[in-house]
Parts: structure tokens; C-alpha cells; sequence
């Protein structure tokens, strides 16, 4: 069992920045930040895999997001920058022991947190 717990959501103005958080309870395979708008589907924006290092982003967020991990605290960090309205959601972290497929894929992850809501208004 994997437990998530994500901090660091808010409203901001357009153009600034926020961080977020996920700590672990213990390390994983990976971990993965998703995010909703309500009425779309959930959206994998960025990933940290952890052997070897290697992260990727969609392509909404490559530029402006950077996803980090603190490996003595098994906890990993979104920093978002340039944010913009269309950035609000709900933001979720997401975890799994082994591979299951793409990670982007929601439907691959069997642990999550409870999500924060990061609101942008212009």
C-alpha cells in the first residue's frame, strides 16, 4: 500500500507561480500528476520516474512545469510557473509499485491522493 498526500494548492493570479506536493510513504516505481476540469478527463501532465531518473510532461505544461523529487522524504514537487486560467483543476498525484502501462494513463495507477485545487484566474 502507497499513501498520498498533496499540499500546496490555491488561487493565484495568471502569470505566477505555485508549488505542489506529494509525499509518499514509501518510494515507488513512479509518480504522476494529473489534473481535471470539471466536465473534462483526467489528464496526466508530468511523471518522475524514479530508476532510472526520467521525467516527461504533456505537452500543455512542458516549459512551464517542472516535477522534482526529494529522495530522503519520498516526496515529490510540481512547480508550477506561468500559470494560466486554463490551468485550474483539481490536481491529483498518483502512484504504483511496477510498471502497468503508459504514464499517462489514470486507469494504470492504483494509489492516489486526495487532490487540491489550484484555481488561476486571468
Amino acid at each position: 500500500q502507497v499513501r498520498l498526500v498533496e499540499s500546496g494548492g490555491g488561487s493565484v493570479q495568471a502569470g505566477t507561480s505555485l508549488r505542489l506536493s506529494c509525499a509518499a510513504s514509501r518510494s515507488t516505481y513512479d509518480v504522476t500528476w494529473f489534473r481535471q476540469a470539471p466536465g473534462k478527463e483526467r489528464e496526466g501532465i508530468a511523471t518522475f520516474y524514479s530508476s532510472p531518473i526520467t521525467t516527461y510532461y504533456a505537452d500543455s505544461v512542458r516549459g512551464r512545469f517542472t516535477i522534482s523529487r526529494d529522495n530522503a522524504n519520498n516526496t515529490v514537487y510540481l512547480q508550477m510557473n506561468n500559470l494560466q486560467p486554463e490551468d485550474t483543476a483539481t490536481y491529483y498525484c498518483a502512484a504504483r509499485l511496477s510498471y502497468t502501462g503508459p504514464w499517462n494513463i489514470p486507469e494504470g495507477f492504483p494509489y492516489w491522493g486526495q487532490g487540491t485545487q489550484v484555481t488561476v484566474s486571468s
